[in-house]
């Protein structure tokens, strides 16, 4: 152990010229796919072509309309909707709305077509026109009619008839899809300031998909261009801070440059998408990468302080963390990879860009790095004989207080453990943005005074083509529609019987007694037919019905409720329907807020599988690197210990896990693993090169990667901290999960596997039980 490593060292400071070269080209040959990045800002992304939720969802959006829509939410000052000046610009304001791009249906209380008798003729029309010319009794009149109109109440109006709203149905081309949002987004935004400049009193808030998907565009490029230039800074101050040198901070921000350019570039070649999930690639390279840098530098000016030169020093720092320093990229790029194992593209895509950089960024640390370093005028910092002082002070504090820490270690970490049943699946897509975003504070604001966001589909099919104006077929979807009212989570159910009982109502002379369902298919069918050709350009009812007429869609509005408590009130809504509607043939369901529901549910089921084999792979990796079967299967504890707290200390604060969390275990599992092996690597060479006893080796191993475990783990906390401030919920709970996983990695490091190992090979134990274990697997 160590020939192999003396020769690399020795070639590397050979041939630094060309070293340095070769480096320079590889990087600009990887970073040339940066030019082939492209933004991908739709919720779409999340899924995979063939999730089943999004065949579902586009089936039905293929049958009827496109959902995708802006909801421009309406609050006059004075509270009142129903004014004639209110009226009046709900009716301006839809009227512009028209002009928006890729619009292709406008709904508000002021065009809601309204139907009427007038002797034998049915009237179609809107349901306010010219509001400033509305007496008072008209007002009225708009008033009760729009209270009346189950379509509206609870959608597009609410109960007190303080807010309104104007919904903006868009459909896209494909070959636009990604420049369309934005570009729907900025019209309206414009259209609303030059709005509210002549409306001063009436408030105006935004929500919908179609905003929404241009907040996961706006809320990557704001981490992109606010979080990265934090973290450079940061990272800067704690190498300036912990390890010192100006050559040294310099070299080391090189390699993470290179790093992250490099790996951003690989993603490009790869054909991958910047999402919200992968522009957080860079910080996590930053941070990932930047402690193969410590650990060399920590040796390297060790050996400058003692009166070593610049290349002896280098050699030697390669020499005794090649090995350790190879183990933890191989193991933290295995822990990124297996993040293909997400249901979610994007994270997936992440995992491989991040592999990318840390890969990358060994190869530098270990070649670019040490051939620089030793061509400047490097000196060694001073504070390096206080921080291994300080280091001497922890290891006699742990080897003297080994007992008590084995056993106050493992019941903190039992507490932990036994409160991770706590945490609830519970993904709320609008808190994936932070409340500093307007998106999520407009929709705070409409979920809270008007309607509900998340909304479920339900397509149900006759068994003929024109089988909806079967009246049997129609009470089956009428009784589905009540009992779905009747459900507490309800806010609001949409179905077009409404409409079949309002015109049946309305061909008998507007006589109350017959809003019902027509007891005639042949009936209903004319019905049917006279009020769709009444209908304007852009108003008709193939957002309700199909093509054909053999199948409907009643959508439903549903409160702020948990993940689990979707995914259990859509079963309970499908096997209503199979056992009650003996008219409908079949029912699909489908809703964006069905495929995040369901999509993380299954990601931490696949992620599981993810870390299990993640947790194989590097365990064998460490049995083979360790040569030792004993100290293999003993790095498991470590290992596995710190996401088990982390998830623990989640459930008693916190308790809800999303999306995001569910890739961190498998994502931080190669990372805790880098204390590990960097520990175990230098109490070994203690007990097979230096011949020491236990305590000794635990000494050793303080003394000479102590401080550099501190410092990578304090880079590594700051890093994920400053991911952790991200406006996006994705990034921010990932990076604060992390932070707080790699905090219990340093504690575990220190405070449980030394004592374990003392526990396990004896505290004055000689090197015969490391040497016999070591040959057995040698020969083996």
């Amino acid at each position: 152990m160590g020939a192999l490593e003396a020769s690399f060292a020795k070639w590397i400071l050979s041939h630094r010229g060309l070293v340095i070269v070769l480096a320079l080209i590889g990087i600009l040959a990887g970073s040339h796919g940066v030019t082939k990045l492209y933004f991908d800002s739709s919720y779409r992304v999340f899924f995979s072509r063939d999730n089943p939720e999004l065949l579902a969802f586009e089936a039905l959006e293929n049958t009827y309309t496109k959902n995708d829509n802006v909801m421009i939410v309406i609050a006059p000052g004075d509270g009142q909707v129903f004014s004639r000046e209110t009226l009046a610009a709900v009716e301006e304001l839809t009227k512009s709305a028209w002009q928006v791009p890729y619009s292709n249906r406008v709904d508000s209380i002021t065009n809601f077509q309204y139907t009427e008798a007038v002797e034998d003729d049915l009237i179609v029309r809107d349901m306010v026109k010219d509001a400033l010319s509305l007496s008072d009794e008209g007002v009225d009149r708009v008033r009760q009619r729009v209270f009346a109109e189950p379509a509206l109440y609870g959608r597009l109006i609410s109960d007190r008839g303080h807010v309104t709203a104007i919904n903006v149905t868009t459909q896209f081309p494909v070959e636009v899809l990604n420049e369309a949002s934005p570009e729907v987004v900025e019209f309206i935004r414009n259209m609303v300031a030059d709005f509210q400049q002549r409306h001063p009193d009436i408030d105006v808030y935004l929500t919908g998909t179609v905003v929404m998907n241009n907040t996961f565009f706006e809320s990557a490029m704001d981490d992109m261009s606010s979080l990265i230039p934090i973290s450079f800074g940061l990272m800067l101050l704690i190498l300036a801070v912990l390890v010192g040198g100006f050559f040294g901070t310099f070299v080391t921000l090189m390699v993470i440059g290179f790093s992250i350019t490099a790996a951003m570039g690989i993603g490009g070649h790869l054909g991958y998408p910047l999402t919200s999930p992968t522009s957080s690639a860079p910080i996590i390279i930053l941070t990932v990468s930047m402690a193969n840098c410590v650990h060399l530098l920590v040796t390297f000016f060790y050996g400058l302080r003692h009166g070593e030169s610049r290349i002896a020093a280098m050699e030697e720092s390669l020499r005794v963390n090649l090995h350790p320093v190879f183990l933890a990229s191989i193991t933290t790029a295995i822990g990124f990879l297996t993040l293909n194992f997400s249901e979610v593209p994007p994270f997936g895509q992440l995992g491989n860009i991040v592999a990318s950089g840390v890969l990358v960024s060994f190869v530098l640390a270990v070649t670019f790095l040490p051939s620089v370093m030793t061509l400047l005028p490097v000196r060694a910092p001073k504070r390096a004989e206080r921080d291994t002082s300080a280091m001497e002070r922890l290891a006699e504090f742990v080897i003297t207080r080994r007992k008590p820490l084995l056993w106050s270690m493992t019941a903190v970490i039992v507490i932990l453990v036994v409160n991770v049943p706590r945490n609830e699946l519970n993904d709320v897509f609008v808190h994936y943005f932070g409340k500093s975003i307007v998106f999520r504070t407009d929709t705070d604001f409409v979920l809270d005074n008007l309607t509900g966001l998340y909304t479920i589909h339900y397509s149900l099919e006759s068994r003929e083509s024109g089988g909806i104006s079967d009246p049997e077929f129609q009470r089956d979807v009428e009784r589905f529609a009540q009992w779905l009212e009747s459900q507490p989570e309800i806010v609001h159910v949409d179905r077009f019987t409404n409409v079949m009982k309002r015109l049946n109502k309305n061909m008998h002379a507007d006589d109350e007694s017959f809003y019902r369902l027509p007891g005639d298919r042949e009936l209903a069918a004319q019905y049917l037919l006279l009020y769709e050709m009444s209908l304007p350009y852009g108003l008709d009812l193939n957002n309700q019905i199909n093509v054909d007429k053999s199948s409907t869609r009643v959508s439903v509005i549903l409160k702020l409720i948990s993940s689990n408590e979707q995914i259990a009130f859509n079963a309970r809504a499908l096997a209503w329907v199979n056992e009650n509607a003996s008219a409908v043939e079949f029912a699909q369901s489908a809703g964006m807020n069905l495929m995040f529901s369901n999509i993380g549910k299954r990601n931490i089921a696949a992620m599981l599988i993810g870390t299990t084999v993640a947790l194989a792979l590097i365990s064998m990796i460490l049995i083979l690197a360790l040569r030792s079967v004993k100290l293999g299967f003993l790095s498991l504890i470590p290992n596995l210990v710190p996401a088990a707290m982390g998830f623990g200390l989640w459930g008693i604060f916190v308790g809800q896990v999303g999306l995001a969390l569910s890739v961190v275990t498998s994502m931080t599992l190669g990372i805790v693993v880098d204390d590990t092996v960097h520990f175990l690597s230098k109490y070994l060479r203690a007990r097979r090169e230096k011949r020491l006893p236990p305590p000794d080796a635990v000494r050793y191993a303080f003394r000479t990667v102590g401080h550099a475990l501190f410092v990578t783990s304090v880079v590594l906390v700051a890093g994920f901290l400053v991911l952790a401030t991200s406006s996006f919920e994705l990034n921010s709970g990932m990076g604060l999960m992390s932070a707080i996983v790699i905090s219990l990695a340093l504690l575990t490091a220190f405070f449980l596997l030394p004592p374990l190992l003392m526990k396990i090979e004896g505290d004055d134990d000689d090197v015969s039980m490391v040497a016999s274990d070591t040959d057995r697997t040698a020969a083996a």
